[in-house]
């Protein structure tokens, strides 16, 4: 019995061939693991990237779309009974409310617009504090500043602005009211996608020129009116449709 138990516990365990065999197949498993995660995760990187920006250019294209919806009726000065608006498809100069946690009942004039610097084509959203100025200067000599980078190339803003006859137009410029919708688009000019919203502006045109003198609500002008009053812009009234060139 003591001679066939160490007979037995002789021929325990592996022996060497059984061991250089269990190492080659574990060294093929690992390395068909690696050529399979070298081929997808590259595309997996690639696809979280497009993920990742598209939500951000979606969380920019909303918040350009909340910025250009507060767009208010406010007239440059003087005679002039036009609101400051002048739109184009890479570019467009609004009036509304500041904002800020101290701006109070201030008007801010917004441009969002394509610019160049040392990285290359740039949509950055600047602004500067509204005044009554002379029209032919409304939007040449504006001192904007503060400029915030919202989009950079391969990405590119493209506008576009639609009236009450849901007709839409590459320009916006010189009209007795503002734009009923502004057409957002982020274009990919890398490989030609794109995304698109729109903007509903929620004022159109002045209160005392919408508003009925049996009403009396003529005296009164609506939230659009008393801000440019408050911000020292005279009323602007008589709007009627206007038109694009």
């Amino acid at each position: 019995m003591t001679k066939l138990a160490a007979r037995q516990d002789g021929e325990d365990g592996f022996t060497l061939i059984e061991t250089l065999v269990a190492l080659a197949l574990t060294g093929l498993v690992l390395s068909a693991l690696a050529n399979i995660t070298a081929q997808w995760l590259p595309n997996w990187n690639r696809g979280l990237d497009r993920i990742q920006r598209s939500e951000m250019i979606s969380i920019t294209l909303q918040r350009m779309a909340d910025d250009l919806a507060a767009a208010q009726y406010v007239s440059v000065g003087g005679e002039e009974k036009k609101p400051l608006f002048s739109g184009s498809e890479r570019s467009v100069i609004f009036v509304r409310t500041a904002l800020g946690p101290n701006a109070g009942p201030a008007l801010d004039v917004v441009r969002l617009s394509e610019t160049s610097d040392q990285g290359g084509l740039a949509t950055v959203r600047s602004r500067t504090a509204f005044r009554p100025m002379p029209p032919e200067s409304a939007s040449d000599r504006l001192p904007f500043g503060e400029p915030v980078l919202l989009l950079r190339a391969p990405y590119q803003l493209l506008l576009a602005y639609a009236g009450d006859d849901q007709t839409w137009h590459d320009a916006w410029r010189d009209a007795e009211r503002l734009p009923a919708k502004v057409r957002l688009t982020v274009r990919d000019s890398s490989n030609g996608s794109a995304i698109s919203t729109v903007a509903t502006v929620h004022v159109q045109s002045s209160a005392q020129g919408d508003c009925k003198p049996a009403d009396g609500a003529c005296n009164s002008g609506g939230p659009a009116a008393q801000a440019g009053q408050q911000a020292g812009a005279p009323q602007a009234g008589g709007a009627a449709q206007g038109g694009m060139r």
